[in-house]
């Protein structure tokens, strides 16, 4: 049995804002090494591009070797004017789609949802997506990062037209993900061949936290010898203990065994 603490990296986005302790830096992201999935908490000032993420062999044979990236967003906070796009809002051809990337008027096809903290959105590779201002997001995805940019608001970066029209899928897309109870204090709210992400309410004692990626989103307490606190991130191997001083709500993800 084993609990490790996993330590942030801060990232400087475009659309980020100052993260105190880091004043003065636009932090839009801290991400969390996971091994094969990369755990993320996102903060938004401004939009994000428009973009889409490539699949494993689109990505292998394209950008030198890289796996593709297939994501979940888990919203921790939205104010009443936040948004995210998901999804074209019907099925599109790519004679409509093409002129629209180049002339930057593909965001007005895209499916525009006003997130409530709480909900949880899977983006397979291929999902046109963007997030916009005022949100907080726990993101969970695979170990990459290429992203294919379509719309950036002008603000000067390199757009990605060609390749994101040959990975993204012209289609609408399902919106907001059902959680599923596992047991009494758990929900199952995302599972692909890349992770299970799973939410659970801890008050108490959890005596054996299973394998995996522990998040913590509230709370706070102890896991194996570890104080913890919201945003704390944890590897745990051969189960630990979750002990705390009140509700304390997680998330756990895991990679699932490979099916035969």
């Amino acid at each position: 049995m084993s609990v490790r603490r996993l330590e942030p990296r801060f990232v400087e986005r475009v659309w980020g804002g100052p993260l105190p302790p880091l004043a003065g830096l636009r932090i839009g992201e801290v991400w969390f090494d996971g091994g094969p999935l990369l755990i993320k908490f996102l903060f938004t000032t401004e939009p994000l591009s428009v973009q889409v993420h490539p699949g494993d062999a689109y990505a292998e044979a394209h950008e030198g070797g890289s796996a593709g990236k297939t994501e979940m967003w888990h919203v921790l906070s939205a104010t009443p004017d936040s948004w995210l796009q998901l999804g074209f809002d019907r099925s599109r051809t790519r004679e409509e789609v093409e002129p629209a990337m180049v002339d930057g008027t593909v965001e007005k096809m895209l499916t525009r949802i006003h997130p409530q903290p709480g909900d949880t959105y899977f983006v397979p590779a291929g999902v046109v997506h963007a997030l916009g201002p005022g949100l907080s997001i726990c993101e969970i995805q695979q170990t990459s990062d290429v992203t294919y940019r379509l719309y950036d608001y002008n603000r000067g970066r390199p757009l990605h037209l060609k390749k994101g029209l040959e990975v993204a899928r012209l289609e609408p897309h399902p919106g907001k993900a059902r959680p599923v109870p596992i047991d009494g204090s758990a929900d199952r709210i995302a599972e692909c061949r890349y992770f299970v992400a799973e939410r659970w309410t801890v008050d108490g004692a959890l005596a054996d936290a299973g394998s995996g990626v522990w998040i913590a989103l509230e709370g706070s307490g102890t896991i194996g010898e570890h104080p913890f606190a919201g945003g704390s991130v944890f590897q745990v191997d051969g189960g630990g203990t979750i002990r705390t001083s009140g509700p304390s709500i997680w998330l756990r993800t895991y990679v699932p065994p490979a099916k035969p």
